[in-house]
């Protein structure tokens, strides 16, 4: 391996043009990554394939062609925009001299370098863990052949049983610590459902403007650059409404396009603070050209972790850099679905507020729900919301209770739970059904 330098590290970026139309804009972003993990570009080398290489991603001509640059910057290290195997990460850094880096291990690193509370700190260790056990004992598959046979164990299969070993302890431990940090948050919010106070998460692309519109909502004094995940740390904050009510309001990580599932996995208990939230507050940067690709790559993740049904709205920030003008926009209900803002100077805020409250707390239904006995987990799930008023068994072992929650959340839950609203008493359509 090589030893890495201690920081102005110059680095070759290279990027495959794969024909994918949806990977318009990659090569930016990719610069803007490097950028922000404290490279200096000094070179960047684009190729064209329709699949790639099993040896060496690009092929050894292009292959050869970014030896060719190292040599002629001076470069420490090579960035891959892309996810490459451990094999093909070793034969580069065989062909190239120096460290090969791809997409996963670069978005590690920033994550490293942004953590500042101690469960950002686990979660990023144990994401980095996770990628370097591939890495680690794929690395080792020359000693593989010692395993087997009287005589043939060496130091090679020792080595690499240890190194597992080490991983899998320190990946158990940090495990551990992240479930107790869960159980905490976990508390807090029982603790919210028990109040009946909503949690309103702010989404969006890294580099949207969450934490600059959080900042301004709450005076929270988040960290807000313009730099790609400059905070990774979810903050709550109280957020009081102007229709008298309050909420709690959750800045959480920035997405963007291809996140590492090792990070997906090792963030759970951040972002299940996006799949329990009632509202989703969709920060897209509105003078950005492509806007639209991102806010399809935000909806996938979205989806990937389960909140894609979580009701939302869009929040159309930097209008001053738009040149557009503050405003909002509903639907044929009169449902607030976008809101047009500016973060940094503050207009349309205000807006914004009166949509939270509009979307939360102007449909709520008050129904009373007849369960089937095998819609045990829907009632343990209102139960655990604490919007269960009263309870009646009836004869054929279900129940019958008197709920009252955002139609939308209530619609989700029977959704989840594979039922049919109307079959439970719950209006679809028109004003919210007293309990009888």
């Amino acid at each position: 391996m090589f030893e890495r330098p201690g920081g102005g590290e110059r680095a070759i970026l290279v990027h495959v043009d794969f024909g994918d139309p949806e990977q318009f804009g990659a090569l930016e972003e990719f610069s803007d990554l490097a950028v922000s993990a404290g490279a200096d570009p000094v070179a960047v080398v684009t190729a064209r394939r329709s699949t790639p290489d099993a040896r060496l991603y690009v092929g050894s001509g292009k292959a050869q062609e970014v030896a060719d640059r190292i040599v002629d910057h001076s470069a420490d290290l090579v960035i891959f925009n892309h996810e490459l195997s451990p094999s093909q990460e070793r034969n580069l850094e065989r062909l190239f001299k120096c460290r090969v880096l791809d997409r996963t291990g670069l978005i590690l690193d920033i994550f490293a370098q942004r953590a500042r509370s101690h469960e950002g700190k686990l979660q990023v260790e144990l994401a980095q863990l996770r990628h370097l056990s591939t890495r680690l004992v794929r690395g080792w598959t020359h000693l593989e052949r010692q395993k087997g046979g009287i005589g043939l164990r060496g130091p090679g299969e020792t080595q690499l049983e240890t190194d597992r070993r080490l991983l899998a302890v320190r990946m158990r431990q940090l495990r551990q610590q992240l479930d107790q940090v869960e159980r905490r948050r976990e508390q807090g919010r029982r603790s919210r459902r028990k109040a009946e106070v909503p949690t309103v998460a702010l989404v969006g692309y890294t580099n949207a403007g969450k934490s600059t519109l959080f900042n301004r909502l709450t005076e929270a004094g988040v960290v807000a650059a313009d730099q790609l995940f400059a905070t990774l740390d979810p903050t709550l904050r109280r957020l009081d409404l102007p229709q008298g009510e309050h909420v709690v309001l959750a800045d959480t990580v920035g997405f963007v396009r291809d996140l590492p599932h090792d990070l997906v996995a090792a963030f759970r208990s951040t972002l299940q603070e996006t799949r329990d939230a009632d509202l989703l507050l969709h920060v897209i940067d509105a003078s950005d050209p492509r806007r639209h690709e991102k806010i399809g790559q935000v909806n996938a993740v979205l989806d990937e972790i389960g909140a894609a049904e979580v009701a939302q709205i869009e929040v159309w920030n930097k209008i001053d850099l738009a040149g557009l003008t503050p405003g909002s926009e509903a639907d044929g209900e009169g449902q607030p679905l976008r809101v047009r803002l500016s973060a940094h100077d503050g207009r349309g805020c205000d807006m914004l507020l009166e949509a939270i409250g509009q979307r939360l707390f102007v449909d709520i239904v008050a129904v009373r729900l007849c369960l089937p006995p095998e819609a045990g987990r829907l009632r343990a799930r209102l139960y655990q919301l604490g919007v269960v008023g009263r309870e009646v068994a009836t004869e054929a072992g279900g129940y019958e209770l008197d709920v009252r929650l955002p139609r939308t959340r209530l619609l989700r839950l029977c959704a989840e739970a594979g039922l049919d609203p109307v079959a439970l008493g719950l209006p679809c359509e028109g004003p919210a059904a007293p309990i009888q």
